[in-house]
């Protein structure tokens, strides 16, 4: 059997059993390596050169949760927390229902709005979510909402933002990535238009998307447990209240303009670097208190630094392997005289690669060159083989232990502890969102 499937499996079966998910990827990764005959050391000399990779990562979040952490600081958060809570209690039961159901509806449109826009308006991907999903855990426990909900709204408005809206990210995965290879391996994409071709793949997540609204309906109790974040702030001043709104302006705007302008200096560390820098000049935290506000920040995130470092070094195993170019290849070639289970197939081989990697940008160039001369040779159309390759990329994002599309979410609803990776982030949205994605994505390959 191939060692990327042999590996992906191992992985997903110890992270489902409860062993850490950087333990998980490295017996993966070792996995892989040896069942690819590349042997103790070439195994772990491709792992430590894959963690290289994944620093700067770690080192954008970890700043990104200092930054989240100080803002904290100032009582903003608090004060829209205290807004929000001060809304719901009415003397009329009926009138306080209502409320609650509109509060909670907001929110759960609220957290996919931000997906979007992270994506596209505003790309500055997951760093919204540690500045605004933490605040509003109490609100959450007090409406005794399954957090699980806001999970797969937020990797719902991250992953099909950038699968269908051709803006920010999803211009980079759409024309950058997706057409470009398709075209670099010899297909003509002129008069294809990408939002029509991802069209149904977005529909069926949607579909993911109401689906979890009906499994996760059940109210579900979350005892106190407030966090070094939610600790309550007895002053709040207003001058910091204004910094902090100043330096959440600032940072996005730069995070904005570096990823539009698609400079080589990553969006995420120098927004941060510098919302910091404005919070520390307007003393929203004082000289004496910031290595702990920011030492705790920093812990917040420090999880999802290791993880994407980990998941670096998984990934370039995986590459160096070179079992992932026969999987495509012998995947695709066994249903080649049918477009029906080709189509299929293809896009299974696409889940477990993203599965594996846990980035669907990095997907789809290893996909496209072997699934555009098939899809051309089974008679797929232009529209139809953009469908196909795009969802196979997108395949696996949510689902994916390593990927920010399950990290992110993951890193806002834990802060108190109550909030299990596996079991409330990446099941939920493998369940929710890959199966229709899978069958919205096979639909199109068919009928466009």
């Amino acid at each position: 059997m191939n060692a990327v499937v042999i590996s992906v499996v191992v992985m997903l079966a110890l992270s489902v059993a409860r062993v850490h998910v950087v333990i998980s990827l490295f017996i993966a990764a070792l996995v892989a390596g040896l069942t690819a005959q590349m042997g103790l050391e070439g195994t772990m000399v491709a792992f430590q050169e894959g963690l290289a990779g994944g620093a700067k990562i770690a080192l954008s979040y970890a700043l990104l949760g200092a930054f989240a952490m100080a803002v904290a600081h100032s009582g903003l958060p608090q004060l829209l927390a205290n807004w929000l809570i001060a809304k719901m209690p009415k003397a009329d039961e009926s009138t306080g229902e209502h409320v609650r159901r509109a509060t909670k509806w907001g929110i759960i449109g609220g957290v996919v709005a931000m997906g979007v826009m992270s994506q596209n308006l505003i790309p500055i991907h997951i760093a919204f979510i540690p500045l605004i999903v933490p605040p509003i855990l109490g609100i959450l426990n007090e409406l005794k909402l399954d957090r699980r909900i806001i999970a797969t709204s937020i990797t719902f408005g991250i992953v099909t933002a950038y699968m269908f809206l051709p803006i920010g990210f999803g211009r980079i995965y759409l024309h950058d990535i997706l057409f470009a290879n398709i075209e670099k391996a010899g297909m003509d994409l002129t008069g294809v238009n990408p939002v029509l071709a991802m069209a149904i793949p977005a529909a069926s997540m949607l579909v993911g998307l109401i689906l979890s609204f009906v499994s996760y309906r059940r109210p579900r109790e979350y005892g106190a447990s407030p966090s070094e974040y939610t600790r309550p702030i007895e002053s709040i001043e207003p001058k910091k209240v204004w910094a902090a709104l100043a330096a959440i302006i600032i940072c996005f705007v730069i995070q904005t303009w570096l990823t539009i302008a698609d400079s080589d200096a990553d969006p995420l560390l120098i927004g941060a670097v510098v919302g910091l820098t404005v919070l520390l000049a307007f003393r929203v935290v004082p000289w004496q208190q910031a290595d702990d506000v920011f030492s705790g920040g920093m812990k917040m995130m420090s999880l999802i630094g290791l993880i994407m470092i980990s998941a670096q070094g998984y990934a370039s195993v995986l590459n160096a392997s070179g079992a992932i170019e026969p999987l495509v290849k012998d995947t695709a070639s066994l249903f080649s005289g049918s477009k029906l289970l080709a189509a299929f197939a293809m896009l299974v081989v696409g889940l477990i690669i993203t599965m594996g990697i846990g980035s669907s940008f990095s997907t789809l160039p290893i996909i496209s060159a072997i699934y555009v001369p098939l899809c051309a040779a089974l008679g797929f159309s232009p529209m139809a083989t953009v469908a196909l390759i795009g969802t196979a990329g997108a395949l696996g994002d949510a689902g994916s232990p390593a990927s920010d599309s399950t990290l992110g979410p993951t890193t806002g609803l834990n802060v108190d502890g109550q909030h299990d990776h596996m079991r409330d982030t990446v099941i939920p949205t493998f369940l929710h969102y890959n199966i229709p994605l899978l069958i919205g994505g096979w639909i199109a390959a068919m009928v466009l």
